[in-house]
Parts: C-alpha cells; sequence; structure tokens
C-alpha cells in the first residue's frame, strides 16, 4: 500500500462535484496528522466490450423498468464487474433518425437567414417523419403522468413540467426539466411573435417555483434556454441547474429564455422570424445538406 493510504483518510468536506465528468474532490486527512489533503476521484469510461457481453446475455435479473412512454424507455440497473450502476435510455423501435441523433459527428458553424427557413427549412419542419406520439402521450395524461411537476391545461396558455430523460431525478446538480406548450403550431423560436411572451414568462416563474417546491433548488440556480434547432419540433423549453453542463446548452445551440423575451419585447414582434441565426449542425443532420446547399 502507498504511504498515504497506511493510514485511514478522514473527509472534512466536499470540495466539488462534476456530475457529468462523474468525478469528486474531497478534502480531508489521513489518520490523525493536521496536514489537509484534496483527492479527487473519477469513474472511468464505460467498457465497451462488458457492456456490449451484459446486454447480449438472455438474462437481466437486476433491470428496473422507471417508466416507458411509446419508444423511449428508462431503466436502471445493477451490472456485474466494473460497469457498477447504470442508467439506460432505450428507443424501441429506433427510425434512421434515432441512430443518426446518438452517433458522433463533426459540427459545423451555419447561418439561416430568413429566407432559408420560409424557403427550405420550414417546408422540411413540416414533412419530417420523427414521431411525436410521445410528447402527445404526456401533454393527453397516457404516459408519465406521474412525473410531472406542473400541468396547466389550458389549451394555448398552458403547459407542462416534468423531468428530462436525462435525469436521474436525484443528483440536483444535474437537475433537468422540459417545459413543454400546449398550444399547437409552435415548432421553434421562429414561430415565436410578442404575444406569446405571458407564456413564456409564465414558464419561467412556474419553473422556478416548481424546482424550488419540489426539489429545493432556488430560481437563481436555473438556466432557461430553448434549443435551435431543437431534436423535436413542439416547442418546450430546456430548465437545467447551472452547475450542469447539460448536452446542448453551448452558444451555437442554445438561446437563453431571458434574452428571448427581451428581444421580442424591445426589437420587434417577428424578431425572429426576421433574424439570421448562426448555429451549430452535425454533418450528418440533413439540415446540414439542406442550408448547405445553394
Amino acid at each position: 500500500m502507498v504511504e498515504e493510504f497506511k493510514s485511514s483518510f478522514y473527509v472534512s468536506s466536499v470540495l466539488a462535484e462534476d456530475t457529468r465528468g462523474k468525478s469528486v474532490a474531497l478534502c480531508g486527512s489521513f489518520g490523525e496528522g493536521d496536514k489537509k489533503a484534496v483527492i479527487v476521484t473519477e469513474k472511468q469510461p464505460i467498457d465497451q466490450k462488458e457492456l456490449t457481453s451484459f446486454l447480449s446475455s438472455s438474462s437481466h435479473p437486476e433491470l428496473k423498468l422507471n417508466f416507458k412512454n411509446d419508444i423511449y424507455s428508462q431503466y436502471e440497473v445493477q451490472a456485474p464487474g466494473g460497469l457498477g450502476s447504470l442508467k439506460m435510455m432505450v428507443v424501441y423501435p429506433a427510425t434512421e433518425k434515432h441512430v443518426m441523433k446518438y452517433t458522433d459527428q463533426e459540427v459545423f458553424v451555419i447561418k439561416e437567414t430568413p429566407e432559408d427557413y420560409a424557403r427550405k427549412v420550414k417546408p422540411y419542419i413540416e414533412s419530417q417523419a420523427l414521431s411525436l406520439q410521445w410528447v402527445d402521450n404526456i401533454l393527453k395524461g397516457i404516459s408519465e403522468a406521474d412525473r410531472l411537476i406542473y400541468n396547466d391545461e389550458d389549451h394555448v396558455s398552458g403547459f407542462v413540467i416534468l423531468p428530462d430523460l436525462k435525469w436521474n431525478s436525484s443528483d440536483l446538480n444535474s437537475l433537468y426539466l422540459i417545459a413543454i406548450v400546449r398550444q399547437a403550431g409552435l415548432y421553434s423560436v421562429r414561430d415565436l411573435r410578442k404575444e406569446h411572451v405571458p407564456l413564456l414568462r409564465d414558464i419561467q416563474q412556474k419553473g422556478k417555483a416548481a424546482a424550488e417546491a419540489h426539489y429545493g433548488v432556488s430560481g437563481n440556480q436555473l438556466r432557461f434556454y430553448i434549443h435551435y434547432h431543437p431534436s423535436y419540433y413542439h416547442f418546450h423549453v430546456h430548465i437545467t441547474h447551472v452547475k450542469y453542463d447539460a448536452p446542448g446548452c453551448q452558444v451555437g445551440r442554445s438561446i437563453l429564455l431571458d434574452d428571448v423575451i427581451e428581444n421580442l419585447e424591445i426589437f420587434d414582434d417577428e424578431y425572429y422570424c426576421r433574424k439570421t441565426l448562426t448555429l451549430t449542425l452535425r454533418k450528418h443532420d440533413p439540415l446540414f445538406k439542406i442550408l448547405s446547399s445553394n
């Protein structure tokens, strides 16, 4: 054994926790000594061979279903060996669009003009066939009703708030909620007008209140933002803990809700309809090909 660990380590404080990086920094001391020590631990990457072997077996006795909604389901599993406790999201049956969504790809910066949107992008949005049955199930109370932390059933001003699939619903530093509006015809930030500002403000206010009431997280620890382009075209707002470096929260993918509200109120009722938007797209995203063409 190395010299330091010949004595027990006594933890005095947790210095930091990186939920996404799966690391923890601790401060303490060895034995009864008065010298401080810092220990930083992190989980090793998942062993692909071990995981493949586990999933290929015919029996998974430790598999626990958290919920199922249409083609999406979430499980907790105590895997053998070095895999430990895992959270698994399953998409089945998955389309080619789902496969590409989860495939690592090169990313490019693209400018989308209002003309591009009207001539190329909007027709694509209206024709794309990624199923939104799971969204309908949530809004109609068919699935995940027990996971809602807020529900306003008004068909114009109403919305629901619930934990995102990516959150384990326990680690508050990686809190991730989704607010999904009930109003039909709102696909993305491009469709927002000044008349929608009360709805956006209500999402912000009710989201802060719900996070405080259900999880004890204060409103000034939350980040509200909108993806453009979103992964599905039914308007929704992402709500995450400021400590969480959530996928898609980067510049070029997300727009802060506060900025959206201010731009609609101060500058132009049709601000996002008229604005050229700079965004990031992955190489095999159909929109990358559409916007790269003449």
